[in-house]
């Protein structure tokens, strides 16, 4: 198997069908209805299924300058963490070897108007200090990917992140289903935020795990493996990660 060097996560995307279920007016008490982007045909299911690596994209969340180089505002709260484990330089050997393995690259920054005219939720928690300070602002230095992790011809940049999730109000889930992804790989900043919200709207797009383990849960529509930041190397086309 090849190295998989990254700190991240990795789990299932959609690809199959999306199923919609009416609500079903009964004097009992009826079963409770998915929602249309939750719920998908059990033909459609991917539980179980081995990794295949050109069906395999790797989304890089937000390495861009706020939080990578040297007069980000971010840098500093983050700098001892990217020094100590040198996640830096294998994130980009990493989106290096996924793409020469057949793996799509994706990019997920996140951005905003000089106004936060666009932030979300720009009175409470994270979002609220993204518009004080003035983060991540659109057009900006400090919004800029980092040079070794600039988008290369056939990657895809994800559109209009706003949030810490990288799914809702973007292009990701679309762009997933579109070049036929099945498994995804998260890496980025930071694992207990951004990386953290997006793995769980992919969990929660799913009915019933059907497994769970220290680093591994099996779904109905495919499987979710956290990786260690010493982790390396991708697994070789049809090859399961190890657990």
């Amino acid at each position: 198997a090849n190295d998989l060097m990254s700190i991240a996560l990795l789990c299932s995307a959609a690809v199959a069908a999306l199923v919609v279920q009416q609500p079903v007016v009964s004097s009992r008490r009826s079963s409770a209805v998915m929602s249309a982007d939750r719920t998908f045909a059990p033909a459609e299911a991917k539980g179980g299924t081995s990794v295949d690596t050109k069906k395999t994209a790797v989304v890089f969340i937000e390495y861009q300058n706020e939080f990578t180089t040297e007069g980000g505002k971010l840098h500093g709260a983050v700098k001892e963490c990217m020094d100590e484990t040198g996640m830096l330089e294998k994130s980009s050997a990493l989106a290096s070897k996924a793409r020469t393995a057949g793996a799509k690259v994706f990019h997920a920054p996140i951005s905003f108007k000089e106004d936060a005219s666009d932030n979300p939720n720009k009175g409470l928690g994270i979002l609220a200090g993204c518009a004080s300070d003035k983060l991540f602002t659109e057009g900006s230095w400090n919004a800029d990917f980092h040079p070794s992790m600039q988008p290369q011809p056939g990657d895809v940049v994800v559109q209009n992140k706003r949030g810490l999730d990288a799914f809702p109000g973007t292009d990701l889930e679309a762009q997933l289903k579109a070049n036929g992804i099945e498994t995804v790989v998260l890496a980025g900043f930071l694992t207990n935020c951004c990386v953290e919200s997006t793995m769980r709207t992919a969990y929660e797009k799913v009915r019933s795990p059907t497994r769970t383990g220290r680093r591994t849960l099996s779904m109905p529509w495919g499987s979710c493996l956290s990786l260690d930041v010493e982790s390396r190397g991708l697994p070789s086309p049809r090859q399961p990660a190890s657990p």
